[in-house]
């Protein structure tokens, strides 16, 4: 069985390399060709021939392919739908910012959180992402872009605490100097609560930013909408972001999808500043998405929401909205790829 070679780590690569009489330098050329975008083998022209023959019948890259596209006439957001090598499909959204270009990612074929309002968890969770899948994210939309993307947002499909080893292993070589080289505070991990992973995050100290994705300060509410919170309470949850603090000295960021009528009180809003109180917390608020199979519509009540918690000395700000006219929240392009194939007695 052939190894994923752009899931190893400098090390692991030069390491591999060694069994096969290679320099050390090796490693970091093949390193450096594999975080250029090379698909091949056949391309790293700075490697002996008979060597490239070999490292063929030991290791295989992983190249997405782009199965569908949607690049917005608003803001020219790109919604990108990646077939793995496996068939199954993933996505990912290339948005444009005055600061730089900012990639979403998955890290997850699929989702097992249960959100109710969410697209990415309507079918499940097939499988974790390897390491070189989500690299090949960032690699690929930069290449098939041509914008250098500068920001990565690991708010996907998936659950990257789900999948924490590898994510860590990601963040890793996307933060090489050799590979991509994207600094650490130019990476936010979000998460739906999932306490271990952020106890073990905040360990780390990494310098990225923690995105924490509450939608409900009160444990009925959440209960209701995120079944995670039957795991990981939310006061629970709103102690291990006090902890994550205090180790690391980093604000989180609190996602907040403003739902009409479930948690859009201004009660709610109180509770979410009393909660915060003692760190410094920033709550981003979302129009929520209209996903078709959902019961829940968006809020009418953003601005005066955010008016309340700033009330309590709250920074909250309302996310922009990019690739309105295109498929551009998580899930919702895979959902309709996975029902045309439904349709076509293909799944």
């Amino acid at each position: 069985m052939m190894t994923d070679i752009k899931s190893m780590t400098l090390e692991e690569m030069t390491a591999a390399l060694a069994t096969l009489g290679q320099p050390a330098f090796r490693g970091k050329q093949v390193f450096t060709w594999l975080h250029r975008g090379c698909i091949s083998f056949d391309e790293m022209t700075n490697l002996a021939k008979p060597l490239r023959e070999k490292l063929k019948t030991e290791f295989f890259i992983s190249v997405p392919q782009v199965a569908m596209k949607q690049v917005s006439k608003l803001d020219g957001t790109v919604k990108y739908l990646w077939e793995l090598g496996d068939g199954n499909c993933i996505e990912s959204v290339l948005m444009q910012y005055h600061h730089g270009n900012t990639i979403c990612i998955s890290s997850q074929v699929g989702c097992r959180m249960g959100c109710a309002f969410c697209a990415s968890t309507i079918a499940g969770k097939v499988r974790d992402l390897t390491t070189g899948e989500m690299l090949d994210q960032v690699i690929f939309s930069q290449k098939d872009s041509g914008l250098e993307i500068s920001n990565i947002v690991l708010m996907g499909i998936g659950e990257p605490m789900d999948n924490l080893d590898t994510v860590l292993q990601f963040l890793g070589l996307v933060n090489h100097p050799d590979g991509l080289n994207i600094g650490m505070r130019h990476i936010s991990l979000s998460t739906c609560g999932v306490i271990p992973g952020i106890e073990r995050l905040s360990e780390l100290e990494l310098q990225l930013t923690l995105s924490v994705s509450l939608h409900a300060p009160d444990s009925e509410t959440r209960s209701k909408i995120m079944p995670v919170n039957r795991a990981y309470d939310v006061d629970k949850l709103f102690k291990a972001c006090h902890r994550y603090f205090e180790k690391t000295g980093r604000r989180i960021s609190f996602e907040y999808a403003m739902i009409d009528g479930v948690n859009d009180h201004d009660w709610q809003a109180d509770l979410i500043a009393e909660k915060i109180r003692g760190m410094p917390g920033h709550v981003n608020l979302i129009p929520l998405n209209d996903v078709v199979e959902s019961p829940f519509k968006p809020s009418k009540r953003i601005a005066a929401f955010q008016k309340r918690l700033e009330s309590h000395g709250i920074t909250a700000t309302v996310r922009r909205s990019l690739g309105g006219d295109i498929d551009a929240s998580c899930g919702q392009l895979r959902r309709k790829a996975m029902e045309n194939e439904k349709g076509d007695g293909q799944l």
